[in-house]
């Protein structure tokens, strides 16, 4: 397969030239015009001394500069970086001093938030638009005066092409490095989940850092020449209204913006008479969700996946969306999906075990990180640690994690990040962070403290040892006060019990105060 993304802009750009490839602030950019910019942001890198090999870092919201950055990193052989604009300044340094980017480009907004990081962990020329910051190359002035990128004359698709950084089990940040074609083979998928065709007008607002955002629905609407709104955030009322006044044929929600949607007073009155369907994964989807969407006439269909496999591994098609609602689906059209048991063999229908998928969308690996990558694949497959179900039609049925990650509103949150930022504090013993159902966003984070013998602790004073260190959304919504971790006799925590505590049952606590 020709995966290389460095030509998909500028071959539709030959055929409609004029066509919206993007609208952004209510403004239209053509094909024909995305591909000049294209070549025009790859000069622009060359200028600044990118290479084949090198990183870039950008950190904004969803913008056209971004995608732009992201196909001109394919026609030089770099790889694009996109930062998580939540993220707390100790984990925007860890992931710069990981992946030491040749150029950070910035959004004006973001230059204040990444200054102080970037100038004491990175050496990386800084670009910005819409400031004229110190240290910082006003990003419109280079663009203005840079020569264009050459063409690309050879196919390089598995050229590694994008990191999109997850928090790792251990609670340090890594680096999932996919390659053009595993981008090309998931927009392949995309295009049989969906029936994507040029025709469809695709609405984004998840962000564009994450998997979800960018290569759900975006990057496969570029691949087959289709037209993307991209809003810089989710907003409820401006994504009804975007879905009525821009004719959306498709859109990709997690659960907490539906619910958004779903509560807000336009609701009920909204034109959704465009919409062939809506996406959603990240999660054991509700079933409110589903009711929701199906009684205004409206699909809802279901992905699975990780950031490790770009991410559409799994997923259901319209045809089956009310009779199979909750269900992950069918492995993706150019993919394997199995559910094995301990012993490593094929669970039979109905038995639960770990999902593992192969495919040439799987992860090239991650950055810098051997070891780690071992211990994810399994030869060629790549264990989620999630558990799962195949029913007796074929259909995945996503059960639960085996691993501890929290999933809160569509972010992937790691208890162990939060772990060790808390067990630094002199006047906690021990600490544990878990999950807890919340029928709002999925799940909410929970920690469970032992404060030390003769402190006193607030909730408020475990969240202040959070502030600043790191992302907001992943500080806990409650705090539980123990005298101690309940344990097995061999010492480990039981997490059965754990959960129970979690859960608010009152003869699994002790607290001592809860404030805040």
């Amino acid at each position: 397969m020709h995966g290389d993304l460095a030509t998909w802009i500028e071959r539709h750009a030959a055929f409609t030239p004029a066509k919206d490839a993007l609208r952004f602030d209510g403004h239209g950019i053509g094909y024909g015009e995305l591909a000049c910019r294209i070549a025009r942001f790859g000069g622009m890198l060359r200028e600044v001394g990118v290479e084949a090999g090198d990183c870039v870092a950008w950190l904004g919201h969803n913008h056209p500069h971004m995608l732009a950055l992201l196909f001109a990193c394919a026609r030089l052989r770099a790889l694009l970086v996109p930062l998580n604009w939540r993220f707390a300044a100790p984990e925007h340094a860890q992931v710069l001093a990981d992946c030491r980017p040749v150029a950070l480009v910035a959004e004006a907004r973001f230059v204040d938030t990444i200054e102080h990081t970037r100038a004491r962990s990175s050496t990386a020329k800084c670009i910005s638009f819409g400031t004229h910051a110190a240290g910082w190359i006003d990003g419109d002035d280079l663009l203005r005066d840079a020569d264009d990128a050459p063409g690309v004359e050879s196919d390089a698709g598995d050229a590694p092409v994008l990191i999109c950084y997850t928090s790792g089990s251990t609670g340090a940040p890594k680096g999932v490095v996919l390659s053009q074609e595993a981008l090309a083979w998931n927009a392949v998928n995309s295009t049989h989940m969906h029936d994507l065709s040029r025709a469809d007008r695709i609405l984004t607002t998840l962000p564009l850092f994450h998997v979800g955002g960018l290569c759900i629905q975006t990057l496969p609407a570029l691949h087959a020449g289709a037209t993307v709104i991209l809003h810089p955030k989710f907003d409820a009322a401006d994504t009804l209204d975007a879905i009525a006044r821009e004719r959306i044929t498709l859109t990709v929600l997690v659960p907490a913006q539906l619910d958004m949607l779903v509560a807000h007073a336009a609701w009920a009155h909204a034109d959704l008479t465009s919409l062939r369907c809506v996406s959603t994964g990240s999660m054991v989807v509700p079933q409110r969700n589903f009711t929701a969407l199906h009684a205004r006439g409206v699909p809802l269909i279901q992905v699975y996946g990780a950031t490790e496999t770009s991410p559409i591994a799994s997923y259901i098609l319209t045809d089956d969306a009310r009779r199979k609602a909750g269900s992950a689906g069918k492995a993706a059209l150019h993919c394997s999906v199995r559910v094995v048991g301990s012993d490593g063999g094929a669970a039979a229908a109905g038995v639960s075990g770990e999902i593992v998928v192969r495919g040439p969308n799987v992860m090239n690996g991650y950055w810098q990180a051997p070891q780690a990558t071992a211990s994810a694949m399994a030869g060629a497959w790549f264990r989620t640690g999630d558990i799962g179900h195949f029913d007796d039609e074929g259909f995945l049925w996503v059960d639960g994690r085996s691993k501890d990650m929290i999933i809160s509103g569509g972010e992937n949150i790691y208890p162990a990040e939060i772990e060790n930022v808390l067990a630094e504090s002199p006047d906690i013993a021990e600490v544990a962070v878990l999950g807890r159902p919340d029928a709002k966003w999925g799940e909410i984070v929970v920690a469970v403290v032992v404060p030390r013998t003769d402190r006193t602790l607030a909730m408020r004073d475990v969240l202040a040892l959070l502030e600043g260190r790191i992302a907001r959304f992943k500080h806990p919504r409650d705090v539980i006060f123990v005298r101690e971790l309940p344990r097995s006799a061999l010492g480990k925590v039981r997490k059965d019990e754990l959960r129970r505590i979690a859960r608010g049952d009152a003869t699994a606590r002790a607290t001592t105060e809860i404030g805040g």
